[in-house]
């Protein structure tokens, strides 16, 4: 019995605690370095604000403001979300985290480029490439007393399907595709913008609803608040390309009071859609039909709109479209 208890001494007495302190130190120092690596990886959109000088003031909104600043020697555009009221934080913070994880991910001609972003005690920004052009809609408005030259009428189409075909393969919607977050950079190339109520297209399409966009644009199922998938913007293309088209904004003559009763009617919702121009060329009003059919499963891929204006475009080479100012 004496034997075995000295035996069992022995042992406890062979353990090395300093060996084993070291061996915690190494496993504290690997979990610190992965945090801080996840922290770096969750940051690495983060600006220098030192480098970022704020200019002119070139539109306001509810919850946020856009200027022409400067970042690194750079023209960028700069959009500032404050943080209002503290019950409000909350809601701004996941909104500039929710814009900010979308589009820092993003590469496209047609995608405005993001720069970075920061975010601090009083207010957070991002900063994006700054597109001298304007909006598309600034530009139609410009140009509602005469028709575009329908070379430009498909190269404006032809950007913005191409943004969103690349949007949707990396499985992202935007939700709130319109001509005003449409902009035009010095070459006249067309990029979108405003990803703040984007998101990452779900597997489980009932996951998706909810009445998220802008009147006028948005798809009848979107407004019904049943559930959607990306097809949701291939509806607001149609609205957009129409716009394009025909130098106006959709339903203008309708007020936003009336224009919200006759979508809330639902035998009215679905079969409302802007007239097309009776000079707009077939092809061109077939692809609109296309996209905005009331049924989501009906309407086509964003790739294969691309196609289908690639093709409108090739003809045109050979065959005249003209646009003529109506009487």
């Amino acid at each position: 019995m004496e034997d075995s208890r000295r035996g069992g001494l022995s042992r406890v007495e062979k353990i090395d605690l300093k060996k084993m302190d070291e061996q915690l130190d190494r496993l504290w120092i690997m979990q610190k370095r992965k945090e801080r690596e996840k922290q770096m990886k969750l940051r690495e959109w983060e600006i220098d604000a030192d480098k970022l000088t704020v200019n002119v003031a070139l539109a306001s909104g509810t919850y946020a403001s856009v200027y022409k600043g400067v970042y690194d020697g750079q023209d960028v555009a700069v959009k500032v979300l404050e943080w209002g009221e503290e019950s409000k934080r909350s809601r701004v913070e996941a909104a500039f985290m929710k814009e900010v994880s979308v589009w820092h991910k993003l590469d496209h001609p047609n995608i405005a480029k993001l720069i970075g972003a920061k975010m601090d005690s009083t207010n957070c920004c991002i900063v994006s490439e700054y597109l001298c052009g304007g909006s598309v809609k600034s530009y139609l408005q410009q140009n509602r007393e005469r028709k575009l030259p329908f070379k430009i009428v498909i190269q404006l189409g032809l950007d913005l399907a191409r943004g969103l075909s690349y949007l949707h393969s990396k499985k992202i919607v935007h939700r709130d595709v319109k001509t005003e977050n449409l902009l035009l950079d010095e070459n006249f190339r067309l990029k979108i913008i405003d990803f703040d109520v984007s998101r990452g297209e779900s597997l489980n399409p009932d996951e998706m609803t909810g009445s998220t966009g802008t009147v006028g644009y948005m798809a009848p199922e979107v407004i019904e608040c049943k559930p959607y998938n990306r097809k949701c913007d291939v509806y607001s293309f149609g609205i957009c390309l129409w716009e394009i088209c025909s130098c106006n904004s959709s339903y203008r003559n309708l007020s936003l009071p009336r224009l919200s009763r006759l979508i809330t009617s639902p035998g009215i919702r679905r079969a409302m859609r802007p007239d097309i121009p009776g000079d707009c060329p077939r092809a061109l009003a077939n692809v609109m039909r296309k996209c905005w059919n009331a049924d989501p499963n009906s309407r086509p891929e964003m790739e294969e709109v691309v196609t289908m204006l690639e093709a409108i475009k090739d003809t045109s080479t050979s065959t005249c479209f003209c646009f003529f100012r109506r009487t």
